[in-house]
C-alpha cells in the first residue's frame, strides 16, 4: 500500500477510536447467593377433602411425600374461581386490584373485571427473570384477554409476555385431555403422536426436560417452574387403568363419603377435633333419593374423577423425582396448591357425558348412559361428575367453587416443601393465608425486595404477606389479618379470626344463572373462624354490631381494590372482539389456532363457506376447515374415499353429516357449504354441500349451538387442531392444497 494511503487509513482509524474508553463488560444477571429453585404446582377444581393427604378418599402419595418433608397449611385460601386465583398467585395482589375479579370467560367492562393484568402488577416470573432466574410455565394459563388470544397477538398477556421464557400448554380455562389445544410459546402446535397420550403426562415430561436442560447448561442458575396441569377441571379424562383402580369405591354415595372424609380429617389432625360437619344444601339430592340407575352412573363419574386426581399426583411425582435425580431437591422451594378453588359443581345435579350439553338443556338419558359407563372419561366423552360429589369433596365446609362467601369455595390445601430450610418436617400450620401470599414468600426466600419499578413502570404494592415467618414457628400469629372475597357477588370479609359472608343465591351448578333478588336484600352471616373451623355456626343474630363492622369493612376493602360496582352478571357486550362487525372473511392455509372469539360468529344465522382447494390426481382427504371438537362444532372435510362431507356436532347429542356420494375431481375445485337458518335462537336449518356450484348433497340440521361451541377449541384451516369435530381421526389434515377459504355471514 502506498505510504500516503497507509497514513490516511491510520488517521481514519484514529478518528473512529478517538475518545472511546474500554469496552463495557457484558454482565449476566445472577440470582442472590443461595437462592433456591422454585416450583409452583397449581391443581384445578380440587376440593379441600379430595386428596388423601387431607383426609380425602383419593390416594396422593406424591403429595404425602411432599407434606412429610415439609408443611401442611389448613387455613389457606384461594378466590373461589380460576382466573382470579391465578392472577393473585402470580402477582401477589388481590385479583380485582389487577383487573381480574372474574374468570376471563365472564369478563366485563368494569375496572376490576376486565381481565387485563396491568404493567403495574409485574408477575413473580418477570421479577425472578430479571434477577437471574430461568422461568417456564407448563399447562393452563387462562390470563390472556379473549381479544388477544389469537395467533395474531398482541402477546403482552401471554405467558411469554409476562415473565416466562418458556410456555407449553393451553390458553383457555379447559381443554380435552387426550386431544388438547396446545401452544408452544405463541405458536399453535399438535400434541405429540401416540395412542396412549394424556396431556398431564405430556406437561410433566416437558417440565422435566426443561429443568434438566437448565441444570445441564447453567447449573449455577436457579429456575422457576409454574406447573398448572388443568387437572382436575372438566372434562374429567383419565387413562382407563387409573379409573379402574377405583371401581366400586364410591357405591355408598356422597353422603356416606363425606362422613368418612370428615372422620379421616379428624384422625389426621388437618381439622381441629371440635370441628362440625356442615349439612348438605337443601337443593342437592340425598344419595338415597337417587334411582339405582342414577346411583350407578354417579358412582362411575366419581371413579373417573378419582382416577384423574390420582393420575395427576403421579405426574407431579415426575417433577419431584427429576429434582432428586439432579441433586436439586433440597434446594427447591416447592409449593403445591391443591386446587385453584373448591371442587366444581358445574357438572349439574346428575353429572353429564358432555357437560356443555347440559348448559343448553340437553340432558343424558340414564338408560342409554348405563350402557356406556366404561367410556366415561375416555376420548369420545366430555364429562363432569355430579355436584353432590363436589359437595363431598369440600368436606367439612359449605358449598363449592364460585361460592366465594363460604369456605367450600375458597379454602384449599397448601403443602410447602423446602428440605434445606424447613425443619419441622410433616408439620401443620394454621395461620390464615391466601394465594396472594405465595409471591411475597418467594421474594423473601430468594432475598429480593419487591421492586418499586419493573420495566420502567411504578408497581402497585403487594397485597399478600410472606409465609416465611411460619416455617419455623407453628404458633406465630397470622400476619395476613384482613381479606375480602368476591365472585359473582357471592362475597365475604375475613378480619382477625372473624368472617362475614353473603351468599348471592346463585346455585353453583346452574352456570348461566344469576343471584336472587336485589343485592341489597342478600342475607349476611357471621362466623368466628378461630373457634369454628368449618364455618358451621352463624352468629349474625348474636353479634349484630360486629356484623355491621365487618360489612362496612368489606365495602371499604372492595372499593380500595377496584371491585365496585358489585354485580353478578356474566360478560359485557362492549369488550373488544376481533371478529365484531365483520360479515365477510377470507382465510388461507396455515390459519390455525384461532379462538372462537376471533372466528366468524356462525351462531343463529345463515352462512356460506367457500373453499378453493387443489385436489391431486391421486386424491386427498382430511379437514379443510373446522371449528370446535368433541364437545361441539363442525367440519367441512373430505372422507377417505375422496368424498366431501360436512358434519355438525350438537354437543354430542346429535351429529348430522351431509356427505356427497362421489369423490371430488382432481385439480382446482370450489367446495362450498350453504346453511339456510330457520330463525330464532339455537334453531335448525338446511345445509347444502356444493362442488363447483352444483349441489351434491343436502340435509337438515335439527339444532345448532346458540352461543358457543367450546371455551378452548379453535377455528382451523387445512386441519383440525384439537379433538376432532368431524368424522375422522384426531389430527387429520387436508392432503391437498388450499388457495383460500371464504366465509359470508348473513344478517340475523
Amino acid at each position: 500500500m502506498p505510504p500516503r494511503r497507509l497514513a490516511l487509513l491510520f488517521a481514519a482509524v484514529a478518528t473512529l477510536t478517538a475518545g472511546s474508553g474500554p469496552a463495557q463488560e457484558i454482565r449476566v444477571e445472577r440470582a442472590p447467593a443461595g437462592a433456591p429453585n422454585v416450583v409452583i404446582v397449581l391443581l384445578d377444581d380440587v376440593g379441600f377433602g379430595a386428596a388423601a393427604t387431607f383426609g380425602g378418599p383419593i390416594e396422593t402419595p406424591t403429595l404425602d411425600r411432599l407434606a412429610g418433608a415439609g408443611l401442611r397449611y389448613n387455613r389457606f385460601h384461594t378466590t373461589a374461581i380460576c382466573s382470579p386465583t391465578r392472577a393473585a398467585l402470580l402477582t401477589g395482589r388481590n385479583p380485582h386490584a389487577v383487573g381480574v375479579g372474574a374468570v376471563l370467560n365472564s369478563a366485563s367492562n368494569h375496572e376490576g373485571y376486565r381481565g387485563v393484568i396491568p404493567p403495574t402488577a409485574a408477575t413473580i416470573a418477570e421479577i425472578l427473570r430479571q434477577n437471574g432466574y430461568s422461568t417456564a410455565a407448563f399447562g393452563k394459563w387462562h390470563l390472556t384477554p379473549e381479544w388477544e388470544a389469537s395467533p395474531a397477538g398482541p402477546f403482552e398477556h401471554w405467558p411469554t409476555g409476562m415473565g416466562f421464557e418458556k410456555f407449553y400448554g393451553f390458553l383457555g380455562g379447559e381443554t380435552h385431555q387426550f386431544e388438547p389445544t396446545l401452544f408452544e410459546g405463541t405458536r399453535p402446535v399438535r400434541r405429540p403422536p401416540g395412542a396412549n397420550y394424556h396431556l398431564s403426562e405430556d406437561l410433566a415430561d416437558q417440565a422435566v426436560a426443561w429443568m434438566q436442560l437448565q441444570h445441564s447448561v447453567t447449573p449455577e442458575r436457579p429456575f422457576l417452574v409454574y406447573f398448572a396441569p388443568g387437572a382436575t377441571h372438566a372434562p374429567i379424562h383419565a387413562p382407563k387403568a387409573w379409573i379402574d383402580r377405583f371401581a366400586g369405591r364410591f357405591d355408598r354415595g356422597w353422603d356416606a363419603l363425606r362422613e368418612e372424609i370428615f372422620a379421616r380429617q379428624k384422625r389426621l389432625g388437618v381439622v381441629p377435633a371440635d370441628t362440625q360437619l356442615t349439612v348438605r344444601p337443601a337443593e342437592l339430592p340425598a344419595w338415597d333419593d337417587l334411582s339405582p340407575e342414577r346411583k350407578r352412573i354417579a358412582a362411575r363419574f366419581m371413579e373417573v374423577y378419582a382416577g384423574f386426581l390420582a393420575h395427576t399426583d403421579a405426574q407431579v411425582g415426575k417433577l419431584v423425582a427429576a429434582l432428586e435425580q439432579m441433586g436439586e431437591r433440597d434446594d427447591t422451594l416447592f409449593f403445591t396448591i391443591v386446587g385453584d378453588n373448591g371442587a366444581s359443581g358445574e357438572g349439574g345435579v346428575h353429572g353429564a357425558w358432555n357437560y356443555f350439553a347440559a348448559f343448553f338443556g340437553v340432558n343424558d338419558d340414564p338408560a342409554a348412559l348405563v350402557g356406556h359407563l366404561d367410556e366415561i372419561g375416555g376420548t369420545t366423552s366430555y364429562p363432569h361428575y355430579p355436584a353432590g360429589w363436589a359437595w363431598a369433596m369440600d368436606a367439612p365446609f359449605q358449598w363449592m367453587k364460585t361460592v366465594a362467601s363460604h369456605l367450600g369455595g375458597t379454602r384449599n390445601p397448601l403443602v410447602v416443601s423446602w428440605p434445606r430450610r424447613i425443619r419441622d418436617r410433616g408439620g401443620l400450620r394454621t395461620q390464615f393465608s391466601t394465594v396472594s401470599d405465595i409471591a411475597p414468600t418467594i421474594l423473601e426466600a430468594v432475598g429480593i425486595a419487591a421492586p418499586a419499578f419493573v420495566n420502567g413502570v411504578a408497581q402497585q404494592p403487594l397485597d399478600g404477606s410472606s409465609l416465611l415467618y411460619s416455617f419455623d414457628d407453628a404458633t406465630a400469629p397470622s400476619r395476613h389479618r384482613t381479606q375480602y372475597f368476591e365472585v359473582y357477588a357471592n362475597r365475604a370479609i375475613y378480619h382477625d379470626g372473624w368472617m362475614a359472608s353473603a351468599f348471592r343465591g346463585r346455585l353453583p351448578w346452574l352456570v348461566f344463572s344469576s343471584g336472587r333478588g336485589p343485592i341489597a336484600d342478600d342475607v349476611w352471616e357471621l362466623y368466628h373462624l378461630d373457634s369454628d373451623f368449618s364455618q358451621a355456626r352463624d352468629l349474625a343474630k348474636a353479634e349484630p354490631a360486629r356484623l355491621r363492622e365487618l360489612q362496612d369493612l368489606f365495602w371499604a376493602e372492595f372499593a380500595k381494590n377496584r371491585g365496585l360496582p358489585l354485580h353478578d352478571s356474566a360478560r359485557a357486550d362492549d369488550l373488544p372482539r376481533l371478529a365484531a362487525g365483520r360479515s365477510s372473511f377470507v382465510f388461507h392455509a396455515g390459519a390455525i389456532g384461532i379462538p372462537e372469539s376471533a372466528a366468524p360468529a356462525f351462531f343463529n344465522r345463515s352462512f356460506v363457506i367457500t373453499a378453493e382447494v387443489l385436489v391431486p390426481e391421486s386424491g386427498a382427504q382430511g379437514a379443510i376447515v373446522a371449528e370446535g371438537g368433541v364437545v361441539a362444532g363442525w367440519s367441512l372435510y373430505v372422507d377417505p374415499g375422496g368424498r366431501p362431507a360436512y358434519t355438525y356436532n350438537y354437543f354430542g347429542a346429535e351429529r348430522t353429516t351431509i356427505a356427497a356420494s362421489e369423490a371430488l375431481p382432481s385439480g382446482r375445485v370450489t367446495l362450498g357449504f350453504e346453511f339456510a337458518y330457520d330463525g330464532g335462537i339455537g334453531g335448525g336449518g338446511v345445509g347444502r354441500l356444493r362442488v363447483d356450484g352444483k349441489t351434491v348433497a343436502q340435509g337438515r340440521i335439527p339444532r345448532t349451538a346458540p352461543v358457543f361451541f367450546s371455551i378452548d377449541e379453535t377455528f382451523d384451516v387445512g386441519t383440525d387442531m384439537g379433538s376432532p369435530a368431524g368424522e375422522y381421526p384426531a389430527g387429520t389434515a387436508w392432503g391437498g392444497g388450499i388457495e383460500q377459504v371464504g366465509v359470508e355471514l348473513q344478517a340475523r
